[in-house]
């Protein structure tokens, strides 16, 4: 059987654009962007993530499972955002990668910051954040 040639172009086009990669940034490289103003981050972890083992001070905290959900959190944020580079982390950096492929998608400017542990031992500052209840 041969698929229609417009569904066959839609069909690679679409395999394209998810595969893109995300840029990955180092700790360091990250938070020079955002002392610079040119970028901001985000930690895409949970909430008890985020209150098991603290965040990086200037991250802001959104929630992976608001960004697949009703975005309540997430939406305010882009918009307030657009034009910046958003740099994502979580605790290894798979779902910092599952993000970003998805904003990529939608034309945000995006970078992979990996997980959690990379920037605490890099000795970036970090914060305690109160269990959500």
């Amino acid at each position: 059987m041969k698929f229609p040639r417009l569904l066959t172009t839609l069909i690679a086009t679409a395999g394209f654009v998810f595969a893109a990669d995300v840029p990955k940034l180092a700790p360091a490289a990250a938070a020079q962007l955002v002392a610079e103003g040119k970028a901001v981050l985000v930690d895409c972890r949970e909430p008890a993530e985020w209150a098991d083992t603290g965040v990086v001070t200037t991250a802001t905290l959104l929630a992976k499972s608001d960004f697949d959900g009703a975005q309540k959190d997430w939406k305010p944020f882009l918009e307030k955002n657009a034009g910046k580079e958003i740099i994502l982390y979580c605790r290894s950096g798979t779902r910092a990668g599952i993000v970003g492929k998805a904003l990529a998608a939608q034309g945000v400017k995006v970078a992979n910051a990996g997980g959690f542990k990379a920037w605490a031992d890099a000795g970036q500052p970090t914060r305690k954040v109160e269990a959500k209840k």
